[in-house]
């Protein structure tokens, strides 16, 4: 019987190619829009999740994200090192700078301000230099996709000379970090070097990275420190969280892409239910045949449902196949979407919708199988 069924489906070439193209269109567009949109908002964390040293951050309490920043007064640094638990903690400045070359459009620039001494929340891999470089005056150091953007196709080395908001800088080496979410390069300097190539007032200090001590958890640590100071405090985890919620609840990011992940849904509903409504339709004459000669309700069930699951699963495989190639080689393409591919979790969630589509087609087809008279076939 799998095998009449199996007869039965792709007789018909036309509508067997129809089912399996609904279904993999719907897998193209909801793996590839789910994996872009996870992508960006994981950017919106990058910052937190580079700074590998730490695993405390305190913060003015107005702030919501690691990329809205309202700047403390100095004297909260000395404030947090004395909280019970506290390890240690050092400045992080994060500020927004322009950056400009020679034959080079102005562009913006994510700058990161460091511990003068211990540089701490400097990215661990080094691509060139090294982090003793960082303690010449006016030196910062650039990551390498944002080298890549500026200056492409063009070899590292030490000494490129840049202008930030109207300073001489020097660039003398590269680091592998993650994309920010704002921009496309990321500039790391000394604390105090920051400082004369950001823009702020009186008060300067954007964050405060601190590392609990041993026995202390993180998430206790912050507690301590936002009841101690009236800061707020959270833990690296919790805080990159918060940063990458911040843009799923206050920007149209996730109702663009959600819209198309649900036309996604639509199209291979109304084409896959459809297209195999009219299957089953032009070949009711042949299940009523097989009804006459005394084929269980059950096993005509079963031919359904096979003819069903080698669709989705010929058509997922095709459409997840697809969003993979298009994912990966726009990121090793494209330096605007480096970093990005395809979760697992996103092809699970593209398993889970192409088999309520095809369960969807399924019932309707079913339907109309076990209320067809087997008389049908003598008239």
């Amino acid at each position: 019987m799998n095998w009449i069924a199996l007869r039965m489906l792709t007789g018909d070439t036309v509508k067997y190619i129809g089912m399996i193209f609904g279904v993999a269109f719907s897998t193209l567009l909801i793996t590839q829009q789910s994996s872009i949109f996870l992508g960006l908002v994981s950017r919106a964390a990058t910052t937190v999740v580079d700074v590998r040293d730490a695993n405390v951050w305190v913060m003015d309490p107005r702030i919501e994200s690691v990329d809205n920043v309202w700047p403390m007064p100095a004297t909260a640094l000395q404030r947090v090192r004395g909280i019970d638990g506290v390890a240690w903690a050092a400045p992080f400045l994060r500020s927004t700078t322009t950056i400009v070359a020679p034959d080079l459009p102005l562009q913006t620039a994510s700058l990161f301000g460091l511990d003068d001494a211990s540089l701490v929340g400097l990215p661990t891999t080094m691509i060139a230099g090294r982090r003793a470089d960082l303690a010449a005056p006016g030196t910062v150091m650039m990551d390498e996709g944002g080298w890549q953007f500026l200056f492409p196709g063009e070899t590292f080395a030490p000494g490129k000379v840049v202008e930030l908001n109207d300073r001489r800088a020097v660039v003398v080496g590269l680091v592998k970090a993650g994309v920010q979410f704002n921009s496309q390069v990321s500039l790391y300097a000394r604390y105090s070097t920051a400082l004369n190539y950001a823009p702020g007032g009186r008060n300067r200090l954007s964050f405060i990275i601190a590392m609990a001590e041993k026995g202390y958890s993180p998430a206790q640590v912050a507690r301590n420190i936002e009841t101690a100071t009236g800061l707020k405090s959270l833990d690296s985890e919790a805080f990159a969280k918060a940063s990458s919620d911040y843009v799923i609840y206050n920007t149209g990011i996730p109702v663009s892409f959600g819209t198309v992940v649900l036309l996604g849904v639509i199209v291979g509903i109304v084409i896959v239910a459809l297209t195999f409504t009219l299957f089953v339709r032009d070949n009711i004459k042949q299940f009523a045949s097989l009804k006459a000669i005394g084929v269980s309700s059950r096993r005509l069930v079963g031919m359904v449902l096979l003819q069903g699951g080698l669709v989705g699963v010929m058509g997922y495989a095709l459409g997840l196949g697809a969003a993979t190639v298009m994912v990966t080689m726009g990121a090793s393409k494209s330096l605007a979407l480096r970093g990005f591919y395809v979760p697992i979790e996103v092809a699970a969630f593209a398993a889970i919708v192409v088999a309520l589509i095809i369960s969807a087609a399924g019932l309707l087809a079913i339907r109309k199988v076990i209320s067809t008279d087997p008389a049908t076939v003598f008239r």
